[in-house]
This record gives C-alpha cells, sequence and structure tokens, in this order.
C-alpha cells in the first residue's frame, strides 16, 4: 500500500503526522526526549528492529527533529541528540501521557508528568499567549491564522458551521 503524503498539507496536525506519525517515531522521541542517545540504547529499550531503527533515525534527523553527532571515531559511531523542534514535541508527548491515562489505563498510570520542583502532578493546559492564564478546552477551537489558505478558511468556516447547529 502506497503511503499517503501530507508534504504539501497546509494543516498543522497533517504537517506533524508527516515526520512522527509512526508510532516508532515517537517512542524513539520519547526516549530521545529522556535522555538516550545512542543507537544501542534505542535498540534495547525499544526492541525494535535495527533496520526499522535505521531508518526512522534517519527521517527525525532529516525532519530536524533529532541532530545526528559522531561520538567515536574508531569506529564512527553517532548519538542523536533532540533539536530545538525535537525538544518542542515534549508537549505533544505529555498530552498523550494524560490522554492515555486517562483513556486506557483503568488500573492507574504507569507515568506521570511532574513538576521537578514540587512533585506535584501536571496536565497539559490551553494558556492564552496574552494573558498567560488557563483557558478550558472545551472553550478553545480551531481558527484560521493568518497564513491560511482560502480553502482552509472555508473548510474551518464549514465545521465551525456544523458545530454551531
Amino acid at each position: 500500500m502506497q503511503h499517503k503524503t501530507f508534504e504539501r498539507s497546509e494543516c498543522p496536525i497533517a504537517q506533524g503526522l508527516e515526520r512522527v506519525g509512526e508510532w516508532w517515531s515517537m517512542l524513539i522521541m520519547r526516549d530521545a526526549l529522556q535522555g538516550f542517545t545512542r543507537f544501542d540504547e534505542f535498540s534495547r529499550s525499544l526492541g525494535i528492529p535495527p533496520n526499522t531503527l535505521t531508518r526512522r533515525l534517519g527521517a527525525l534527523v532529516e525532519a530536524g527533529l533529532l541532530e545526528r553527532r559522531a561520538y567515536c571515531e574508531k569506529p564512527l559511531r553517532y548519538e542523536y541528540v533532540p533539536t530545538e523542534k525535537g525538544r518542542d514535541l515534549k508537549i505533544v508527548l505529555a498530552a498523550l501521557v494524560a490522554w492515555g491515562n486517562k483513556h486506557f489505563a483503568p488500573e492507574g498510570p504507569s507515568i506521570q508528568v511532574i513538576a521537578r520542583s514540587t512533585g506535584e502532578v501536571l496536565e497539559p493546559q490551553m494558556v492564552s499567549e496574552a494573558t498567560r492564564q488557563s483557558v478550558d478546552l472545551d472553550a478553545c477551537e480551531f481558527v484560521a491564522g493568518p497564513a491560511a489558505s482560502e480553502g482552509m478558511r472555508m473548510r474551518l468556516k464549514s465545521l465551525a458551521e456544523r458545530t454551531e447547529s
């Protein structure tokens, strides 16, 4: 089956999925954001076939989420370090942790996001860019941004009209 590409999509969700939509990519990024950097660390942690790990690491480097750096000259070996773009994925992973805990962990959470300074359990929140105040997710909606095409504007308007009725 031919993989559909979202490379030309203007939707930021589709663009993000183009880079990390394959489950191995998200798990590699999870491990990288927790400090794993080396091929053998990812391999042991994930139990991923080596050829799949090589392809996924290459794709994450190409997407700018990981940086490949040589750490040994003889033999030549590389480590994979999250870039700023890769570190920014942490909020997505935190949201997936909260969602997974809420809907797929009837026995209770196996992972929680906590504040390092207090140990307090945290949840992802929407925050006003201007006031830094929390906004309930039910009070939020997707709207066209300044760079939205006419097609995107029409799509979002149509979706908004559906939810109003």
